[in-house]
Formats: C-alpha cells, sequence, structure tokens
C-alpha cells in the first residue's frame, strides 16, 4: 500500500520560475546538502526535461544508497512527474503541481512511495520515514521559495 505525502507552498514569484527552480538539479543539490545528495549520472547539472533520467547518490540513515528517478510526464510550467526506476524503494512517484493564484505561486507536491521489508518496512515507514521524506521535502520547498523570492533563482537557472 502505498504512502502519500502532499504539501502545498505559497511563493510570491512567477510560476515559471518555481517550476524551473523545481526541476533544478544544482538548486536539488544545493537543497539536500545535509544528505550529500550528488547527481552522478544521466541529468548532472541545469534543467531536467521531458524522458530524462537522473542517478542520484546520498547518505540516509548512515547508508549511502542510489536512486534513478525519470522525468515520466511534462507540461511547463503547470505540472511534471518524476518516478522512481532503481533504488531501494518498492516504488516513488512523485507529482510536482504549480497554479498561479494572483502573483503568486501554489507549488504542489503529491509524493507517493512504496517500501520493501513486509511489516518491518510498514513499522519503519510508520515510525521513522514517513516523517523524515516529509522533513526532506519541507526543507527542499523552503529553499524554493527563498530562492525564488528572493531574485536569486539565475543561479540555477543559467
Amino acid at each position: 500500500m502505498p504512502t502519500r505525502i502532499d504539501l502545498t507552498t505559497i511563493i510570491n514569484a512567477p510560476i515559471e520560475i518555481c517550476f524551473d527552480l523545481s526541476r533544478s538539479i544544482d538548486l536539488h543539490q544545493h537543497s539536500t546538502q545535509q544528505t550529500r545528495e550528488k547527481a552522478i549520472a544521466g541529468r548532472t547539472s541545469g534543467l531536467i526535461e521531458l524522458n530524462e533520467f537522473v542517478t542520484w547518490r546520498a547518505t540516509h540513515f548512515l547508508i549511502t544508497q542510489k536512486l534513478t528517478s525519470k522525468i515520466t510526464a511534462f507540461n511547463r510550467p503547470y505540472s511534471f512527474t518524476d518516478v522512481m526506476i532503481k533504488g531501494a524503494f518498492k516504488s516513488i512517484h512523485h507529482d510536482h503541481i504549480f497554479e498561479r493564484s494572483g502573483d503568486k505561486t501554489l507549488m504542489t507536491d503529491q509524493f507517493s512511495y512504496e517500501v520493501p521489508g513486509g511489516v518491518i518496512g510498514s513499522l519503519f515507514n510508520e515510525l521513522i520515514l514517513k516523517r523524515y521524506l516529509k522533513r526532506l521535502l519541507v526543507k527542499r520547498n523552503e529553499v524554493i521559495k527563498t530562492i525564488a523570492e528572493s531574485g536569486e533563482s539565475k543561479r540555477f537557472l543559467a
């Protein structure tokens, strides 16, 4: 049974900037410094596009692991989807949705995943993993919001 995390972040910046920052490999690496996340294969910098993939190497729970995701849907500047094609999870499906709201952008994450490991995996998910993943997404969104609103977006969109 998949677990789903839904987040909405209100950003005082144009939808196009928010959309592009969300698909920036460089910004993603900047926002995940605590896990030393690094793009090591596929698209390793710049803006990821439809049908491209990226392989990330990161340290979570003292374990270095790799995860490869692919952009499977893309409708700039309104939505894109990435799915895990290789990694420790049974599945990951992440919809990124953007809506104009006056002069602001509503950025919504619909992040669904399944863990392996049967009952033990489910218990680990409920006790630790779900909160951990939500914190990672919130942190990433805070970084996107800060950069979009500060006018520093060119640093990650060049």
